[in-house]
């Protein structure tokens, strides 16, 4: 039976805007000036997306009206909307502050059919936190997820027992997890442009186009297969960060100045939440939009910060030749084979300043006191990057 929900809000920080000031409804509204962190449908109508360069917008949309974005508005509305969705099963799967899956499969005799309880959550949401959200209904995560997206903004879709495959394989190949610009061209070169035909063409040919695990992964969604359960609180698998920078030139030491910033918030949230990682990540978005990255694994998992920031200082060493060559307009970092802190052998403290001492009285003073208690001297008189709302690990 179609019975998981996958709930995802519209537009969110827009929509959190605009529900908290009548004069923006109905019209163009950014969330970000110097880059668009959200945008109404009325703007994405102009053609304004995520990420766009504010200056490229405003060209886009010259009526739209652009605001700062409110982080501690957007947490609490999350956390309304989340309650919501407890209250209507205790099998919730957070995917971010604005989406989730929810498992309604036992509740049938308590609250009626998953159309039913999808019909009610979005009655719910609306009237107790006053935004507009998308469900789509389906028997798989993968095809719930699919639903929604299509039916967005503000829309509710069942895909029923039976008719998946009917519903899936008309739609354009970009619609399959993990299909991005570049496999999508791949595919599209070779004539395959919507999910039936990659049905079509079986596994060992995605497999000799696309590589083993793709295609693989590619061959089992096309048909719809996706074992997953819901899960519920789940843990993510790595622990990131970045700041877009727009198309300003910077210097190796003004870079390295973002990395310090970005490094130090990913660790306090790595310590935080009792984690520890072996791999890091350096993620770049450079003047023409392609991406690239780079990652690293230390030799033992740890959220010491002065160990998590070397490892990237030497992966951003490397891609600084590139850099000069491109430009560069974002910066991330991430932190994954995450483990839990508590539950790992401990070193002898061999190498000098391997010990965290350090980060954890800096993370008291800044709990008691607030982030801004203490600071590294590079990063003094610098405008601080927005830290996005994330949901509890």
């Amino acid at each position: 039976m179609a019975s998981i929900l996958h709930a995802d809000l519209d537009a969110f920080y827009a929509s959190v805007e605009q529900r908290d000031n009548p004069r923006l409804r109905g019209r163009p509204v950014i969330v970000g000036g110097g880059v668009v962190l959200a945008c109404s449908y009325e703007a994405k109508a102009c053609g304004v997306r995520t990420a766009m360069g504010g200056r490229q917008a405003r060209r886009l949309c010259p009526q739209a009206i652009v605001v700062q974005p409110r982080m501690s508005a957007y947490s609490a509305a999350s956390k309304a909307v989340f309650e919501v969705f407890r209250d209507t099963t205790p099998l919730v799967e957070g995917l971010s502050i604005d989406e989730a899956f929810l498992d309604v499969s036992g509740l049938r005799k308590i609250s009626g059919t998953p159309t039913e309880i999808a019909i009610q959550l979005r009655s719910d949401v609306r009237e107790r936190v006053g935004l507009p959200i998308t469900v789509g209904v389906a028997r798989t995560k993968f095809l719930a997820k699919v639903a929604s997206g299509v039916a967005k903004p503000d829309g509710l879709l069942v895909v029923p027992s039976g008719g998946e495959l009917a519903f899936l394989h008309p739609l354009p190949v970009e619609r399959l997890w993990g299909v991005g610009p570049v496999t999508a061209l791949k595919l599209r070169d070779r004539g395959i442009r919507t999910v039936g035909a990659v049905a079509r063409i079986g596994e060992a040919a995605l497999v000799s186009m696309l590589g083993k695990h793709a295609g693989r992964h590619l061959h089992a969604l096309a048909h719809n297969h996706d074992p997953r359960a819901v899960q519920v609180g789940r843990r993510r698998g790595s622990i990131g960060a970045q700041r877009a920078l727009g198309r300003t030139p910077r210097t190796p030491a003004d870079l390295d100045t973002v990395l310090v910033g970005l490094v130090d918030r990913v660790t306090r949230r790595m310590r935080a939440a009792g984690r520890v990682g072996r791999t890091v990540v350096l993620r770049l978005r450079f003047d023409d939009f392609t991406r690239a990255a780079r990652s690293h694994t230390l030799l033992r998992a740890t959220a010491h910060t002065r160990t998590i920031l070397d490892a990237l200082r030497g992966l951003l060493a490397t891609a600084l030749p590139m850099i000069e060559e491109r430009g560069v307009t974002l910066v991330g970092i991430a932190v994954s084979n995450l483990d839990n802190g508590k539950a790992i052998q401990l070193p002898l403290p061999f190498e000098p300043n391997s010990s965290g001492t350090l980060d954890e009285a800096v993370d008291a003073v800044r709990d008691r006191f607030g982030t801004k208690s203490v600071t590294r001297a590079v990063l003094l008189g610098r405008a601080e990057s927005l830290e996005m709302p994330l949901l509890p690990d």
